[in-house]
């Protein structure tokens, strides 16, 4: 019987805050250039204050993932917690309105919708400071059974490990897909957040993982070698599929037996913000709907070059035209 969903996204529920700064702006703040930084209400509103004029978005790491997804015609929902508030409202009209089913009742109690600072500085690259506001109240009570057992696919997004609800939402999530006949797929999401939980990232790629998504950073920090080759010979043989990123340099698709190197899509570099989050859309696009690993990697590598050629992380231009294009 055919699943209701061919991906269903489970990740934190943000409202993006994106604002142009030079490097001097992250040296007053004490940034490290290209970090996701958690923070608390107060500093978040602090680095708010500083910013110059921001635009705001709907986003999330697996939300524009799934939005990315849609965009392309794929069937898709999300699970991510908001509060019944006016960033919440927004999240929740914007990735409905972006063809994604959102699965998940708002919250009541004081925390208010998470947002996420970020400042791109003149080399694309961007520094987050995130506040998780209502994220952290996912919990497996949000994981209702019958909503994954309808997703050919669930995705996970690493953030999530930060809260211990949300690991057990995440966890319980897991078993049900694959008791249900379903794969898990997961991005590690940043190098930092890698640093953080190595130990149960490995656990979770070798026992429970069945596609992965990661860039040169963040494989390299996960198997803590120098170089992405060997990288690429740890990951091999632990998951079905790695979807690696390596930027200007494209990516590499691997399985067990069979290894794919696909150039980038050139384009100017404005934002590199959800490039990762839109290579996981078309990538999963593209397995979902019978393309071959080579196709989809080139249909993600299509998904990123659109995304980071303009500020924010969802797709300005109608990507499904452009990957019936560029295949």
């Amino acid at each position: 019987m055919a699943k209701k969903y061919q991906v269903l996204g489970v990740g934190n529920a943000i409202v993006d805050v994106i604002a142009a700064v030079n490097n001097e702006f992250l040296a007053e703040h004490g940034d490290a250039k290209g970090a996701m930084n958690l923070v608390d209400q107060s500093r978040s509103a602090k680095i708010y204050t500083a910013m110059p004029p921001a635009q705001e978005h709907s986003g999330g790491s697996a939300g524009n993932t799934m939005a990315g997804f849609a965009a392309l015609g794929g069937k898709g929902a999300y699970i991510g917690k908001v509060k019944d508030d006016q960033l919440g409202n927004i999240f929740a009209h914007d990735i409905r309105s972006a063809g994604v089913d959102f699965l998940t009742a708002p919250s009541n109690d004081e925390t208010p919708t998470a947002s996420c600072m970020i400042l791109v500085t003149p080399d694309g690259e961007r520094t987050m400071h995130t506040y998780l506001g209502a994220c952290v109240n996912l919990s497996e009570d949000d994981i209702a059974e019958r909503d994954i057992e309808n997703a050919e696919i669930v995705y996970f997004e690493g953030y999530l490990w930060d809260m211990d609800a949300a690991k057990k939402a995440f966890l319980k999530a897991m078993k049900i897909a694959h008791t249900s006949g379903g794969k898990v797929a997961l991005t590690l999401s940043d190098s930092f957040c890698v640093g953080r939980f190595r130990s149960e990232f490995l656990d979770l790629v070798e026992h429970h993982v069945d596609i992965l998504f990661a860039n040169e950073d963040e494989i390299t920090s996960l198997y803590q070698v120098e170089t992405f080759d060997e990288a690429l010979q740890h990951v091999a043989g632990h998951v079905s599929i790695a979807a690696l990123t390596r930027g200007e340099k494209g990516c590499v698709i691997v399985t067990p037996g069979e290894i794919h190197i696909i150039d980038a899509v050139e384009t100017q570099v404005v934002d590199t913000t959800g490039a990762g989050d839109l290579f996981a859309s078309g990538f999963l696009y593209g397995i979902t709907n019978g393309y071959s690993l080579a196709e989809a990697g080139k249909v993600g590598g299509i998904c990123a070059a659109e995304i980071i050629s303009h500020i924010g992380a969802r797709p300005e231009s109608d990507i499904k035209m452009l990957v019936e294009k560029g295949l």
